[in-house]
């Protein structure tokens, strides 16, 4: 029985340290199997998080994406290899199907081998574009490593980027400089929310190809801050795909090297820049979770929102119309091991849409208390003057963060014959009753005078005519 113990405890341990929230198996494509000492303290990296890493070549026979028409890898990352093509288990339709299916994938590609064909269909299949000259690179003349690109300028040493806008969280932080070396710079569409840049080129940079042989570079594919050094898309399904122009990056050369930035000696933080992309990559950061949603009549103090009180359990499937209603929603963020209580970034909000065919109500929801792991945020308000269909819907889709959709239907009904306030409840009406009253009054009165009112000519009836 000791082995069996000792096979349970294993697959425990393996199951507490697997750090992704979608799994830990990872597929690593190499152009060959000796390539992978280049990347080794990378790979070191990886394993020493939980990943289950298996190695192969474009060339290997056992090289699928999919077993019994599941993914058979949680993740992907593609190395880049000479060769234009990857083989029929690398096609762009199956690397789609593959992000179909919520597998994550981490393209590094490169100027000296060359983009592969399969991976310039992807690219384009998410709108993002890259120079359509295998060999073009990006250069910039003033943030260069002088000690290794003192000619060519094609090593770039950038600072850690910054999140853009104030409602983003920071998940590409740090302190330090990247090196990043021949890279093949990419464009994104501008109708796509679904894609972001994680490391944009400095304003001074441009793209070039070293094989022309003209000292100006006429129509450049793109410059400045268009170009993008680190791209990342998020489908609909929260499916990662990560670009990272230079795979160079990458390696072990490159991880702790000193390198010359304006005549000043500096060493590169690739490491720690390799390690923050690949955790978002790879879904152990960024990842948002929604626990318990309910939604119940708020009647009485006793039911009020407050930080003290548990979530209720019951979720009524009907309202009815100017009922009070509070709303609840218990929202986590998978941090590297363990759920943590989601924040929202500074000038952000969490909204809740109680809606039919458009939204009657938009209202913030606001954070009212936590637990060891989630956040509850929750708002109250009184349903619309109108029965029908309506939908707690609550969306939520930010750069970085998975997404979240949620949504809950009840039925919005009238008044019953029964729910009606009585019309001398209503001290609006005391006008129209006493009216009433006083048109009743007036017409008994009317009545018993006409009745008890005799005739004027009764009194000669029966008299003798006279002329």
């Amino acid at each position: 029985m000791r082995w069996l113990f000792s096979f349970l405890a294993l697959a425990l341990f393996c199951v507490v340290n697997a750090r992704s929230f979608t799994g830990s198996r990872l597929l690593v494509v190499l152009e060959e199997e000796s390539e992978r000492e280049k990347y080794g303290v990378f790979l070191g990296d990886l394993e020493s998080r939980g990943f289950t890493i298996t190695t192969l070549t474009p060339k290997s026979e056992s090289l699928s994406l999919f077993k019994h028409g599941a993914r058979a890898y949680d993740h992907l990352l593609l190395l880049p290899t000479k060769s234009k093509g990857l083989g029929p288990a690398l096609t762009a339709n199956l690397l789609l199907d593959f992000m179909k299916k919520e597998g994550n994938v981490l393209l590094a590609l490169s100027a000296e081998t060359g983009t592969p064909t399969a991976v310039q269909s992807l690219l384009l299949e998410v709108d993002i574009h890259i120079p359509s000259d295998r060999n073009a690179l990006v250069v910039d003349h003033f943030n260069y490593d002088s000690t290794s690109a003192a000619e060519k300028h094609d090593v770039l040493l950038l600072p850690f980027p910054k999140p853009a806008r104030s409602d983003v969280k920071d998940y590409f932080g740090g302190e330090g400089v990247i090196a990043v070396p021949r890279a093949v710079g990419q464009t994104l569409g501008n109708e796509s929310p679904l894609l972001a840049p994680i490391l944009k080129a400095p304003s001074t940079a441009y793209s070039y190809n070293p094989k022309d042989e003209a000292d100006i570079v006429e129509e450049p594919f793109a410059v400045g801050q268009q170009l993008n050094l680190v791209s990342a898309m998020q489908s609909l399904n929260s499916a990662r795909l990560t670009v990272l122009g230079s795979a160079e990056a990458l390696q072990n050369a490159w991880f702790a090297e000193k390198a010359t930035l304006a005549g000043k000696a500096v060493k590169t933080a690739n490491r720690d820049f390799a390690a923050k992309l690949s955790s978002w990559a790879f879904k152990e950061t960024g990842v948002l979770k929604v626990g318990k949603l309910t939604h119940y009549l708020n009647e009485g103090s006793s039911k009020k929102l407050n930080s003290s009180s548990a979530l209720p359990e019951n979720n009524p499937k009907i309202y009815r119309i100017k009922n009070d209603v509070a709303f609840q929603i218990e929202v986590s963020e998978y941090t590297s091991t363990h759920l943590t209580p989601f924040e929202l970034p500074p000038n952000d909000i969490l909204q809740l849409e109680f809606s039919m065919l458009s939204p009657f109500h938009r209202l913030n929801l606001s954070p009212i208390s936590q637990t060891a792991n989630s956040t509850i945020f929750g708002a109250s308000f009184r349903t619309p003057d109108q029965h029908g269909i309506f939908n707690f819907a609550v969306k939520y889709n930010r750069p970085f963060l998975t997404g979240i959709e949620e949504k809950r239907q009840v039925t919005v009904r009238h008044f019953a014959h029964d729910e009606w306030p009585r019309s001398w409840q209503i001290s609006a009406a005391w006008v129209w009753i006493a009216g009433i009253w006083v048109t009743v009054a007036g017409w008994v009165v009317f009545v018993g005078v006409w009745l008890y009112s005799a005739p004027v000519g009764a009194a000669v009836k029966g008299g003798k005519k006279t002329q």
